[in-house]
């Protein structure tokens, strides 16, 4: 089996950042913190994560759901992924510039955002396959 170049440049690539994050790890005066963190970091994406999405790819391959759909929730997935520290974040900081901006309610406005275009092209392809369709 032939191996490509640009694979093997990527597997080097890991490896050499997985170097660099274990050197990192000698670093941290506190190992069991970050252990008990990653741990839960495990946890968090085996027993909830993952089920979850699962579940939710069925039901809506099930349900006929097809791409704007499914594209929409792995967009919003991606963007509560990225927003969930600062929305779990407990309390106003005590410098207000730290966080300057009402973070939750942006990030439903943009989860609405997509909500819109996901509706729109839901709708653009609906009337496209109306209109496409031979007549009976």
């Amino acid at each position: 089996m032939k191996v490509s170049v640009p694979r093997v440049l990527a597997g080097a690539a890991g490896v050499a950042l997985m170097g660099v994050g274990a050197s990192l790890l000698l670093d941290v005066r506190d190992l069991t913190g970050v252990l008990v963190w990653l741990g839960g970091a495990v946890v968090l994406h085996d027993v909830v994560i993952a089920p979850v999405v699962l579940l939710v790819g069925l039901v809506l391959v099930r349900g006929g759901a097809r791409g704007p759909v499914r594209g929409a929730l792995l967009v919003a997935g991606a963007m509560t992924a990225v927003a969930l520290p600062v929305l779990l974040r407990p309390g106003k900081p005590a410098n207000s510039s730290v966080l300057p901006l009402d973070y939750p309610r942006n990030w439903l406005l943009a989860l609405a955002a997509v909500a819109a275009v996901t509706t729109l092209l839901a709708a653009v392809r609906g009337i496209r396959g109306i209109r496409r369709r031979p007549p009976s």
